[in-house]
């Protein structure tokens, strides 16, 4: 027996939109990398923490494992799980965000995607991620982080956010 309550048709979107969004989300990815990649080869010529503000620092620091220190593969094998992982991860990132219609959910996809594809760049060329932004409020302590853990985060919170979003509009 059909389904009496077929999914409603998703709204057209003419060709040159579709490739707008994708040019857009590819070109965010690929900026996010190559300023993450950037400013993590300035931070190598750090010789010493340099404070920035009362709460920020930088701080240069090698990191083993995944975003914030999380998975950390401390021997050659482990070290090419994590780009095998995060690079399936990253890939099927943009997957996602080559098929959605929607740009906000695109572009923040893009995000984290670039900062996946950042964080692997470093993996692969030197065994370690890059960090040098050192949070901190009194004695409380972010683990050290780069511009791509950075559009991950704000990537994963948009990706929340339109989620909550789209979930109120519903009710």
């Amino acid at each position: 027996m059909p389904d009496q309550n077929p999914a409603p048709p998703l709204p057209a979107v003419r060709q040159g939109g579709e490739r707008s969004i994708r040019l857009a989300t590819v070109a965010l990815a690929l900026v996010v990398a190559g300023i993450d990649q950037l400013t993590k080869a300035w931070a190598k010529t750090l010789t010493a923490p340099v404070e920035i503000a009362p709460f920020l620092d930088l701080d240069l620091s090698f990191n083993r494992g995944v975003t914030f220190g999380l998975l950390s593969a401390d021997s050659e094998t482990g070290r090419w799980l994590l780009v095998a992982l995060t690079g399936v991860i990253a890939a099927a990132v943009l997957i996602v965000a080559w098929r959605t219609r929607r740009r906000p959910l695109a572009l923040a996809l893009g995000a984290v995607a670039g900062g996946a594809l950042g964080n692997i760049i470093d993996r692969v060329r030197q065994g370690a991620v890059t960090d040098f932004l050192d949070l901190h409020l009194g004695d409380w302590r972010w683990p050290t982080f780069n511009l791509a853990d950075a559009a991950i985060v704000c990537g994963v919170a948009t990706l929340l956010w339109l989620s909550a979003r789209t979930g109120r509009s519903k009710t």
